[in-house]
C-alpha cells in the first residue's frame, strides 16, 4: 500500500465519471484531498473525516529516530490496523512514497473537514491548518475521538446539509 497506488486506484474507479464527490477518513481523507488537488476539475466536493494531512512528517516525528531507523532497516513495521483491530506489517515504501506528496494538498473544490477535538491519531491542529490554508474549506469540530462514530446520524446530518449547499 502506497499513496501512489491508492491514487491510481481512485483513477481507475473514477474513469469516465463526471465531477465526483469524494469522502475519505484519516489516510483516505489525505488520499481524497491529494487526488482532487492533483486532478483539477474532477471533484465537485470533498468530505474529509479526521484527514491525515502532513502524513509523512507527522508519522516520522511520532515514531522517533530509533523506531524510524528500525522500520527503514527491516523494511516492515507492525502498526495498529484500526479496521482489523490488530497489528499489521506496513512496508517502508509506504512512508517513503507518502513523503513525495504535498503535506497539505489544496483542491479546487468545496471541502468539508470534520475533526474530533479528542483525536489522538491525527492532531486536531492539522485540520485547522488545512482549513486556514484552503479558503473553500469548512471545519466542523466534534467532541469525539478519531473514529467520529459517537453520533452517526448527527454526522450524516452535517454532511447532508453541507453537500446540499456545496452542490
Amino acid at each position: 500500500m502506497t499513496m501512489s497506488r491508492m491514487l491510481s486506484q481512485v483513477d481507475v474507479l473514477a474513469q469516465g465519471e463526471g465531477p465526483l464527490v469524494l469522502f475519505g477518513s484519516s489516510l483516505g481523507g489525505f488520499t481524497a484531498a491529494t487526488w482532487a488537488a492533483t486532478r483539477p476539475g474532477r471533484t465537485a466536493a470533498l468530505v474529509l473525516l479526521a484527514p491525515a494531512f502532513d502524513l509523512a512528517p507527522r508519522w516520522a516525528a511520532r515514531m522517533g529516530p530509533t523506531e524510524l531507523a528500525k522500520w527503514r532497516a527491516q523494511g516492515r513495521f507492525a502498526f495498529d490496523h484500526y479496521a482489523r483491530g490488530k497489528k499489521e506489517d506496513l512496508s517502508w515504501a509506504f512512508l517513503d512514497d507518502a513523503a513525495k506528496y504535498t503535506p497539505y494538498p489544496l483542491p479546487d473544490c468545496p471541502t468539508l473537514v470534520i475533526q474530533g477535538k479528542r483525536d489522538e491519531v491525527v492532531d486536531p491542529a492539522v485540520a485547522s491548518e488545512f482549513t486556514r490554508r484552503m479558503p473553500r474549506a469548512q471545519l466542523v469540530e466534534l467532541d469525539q475521538g478519531h473514529e467520529l462514530n459517537a453520533d452517526l446520524a448527527g454526522l450524516w446530518r452535517i454532511i447532508d446539509v453541507y453537500l446540499g449547499q456545496a452542490l
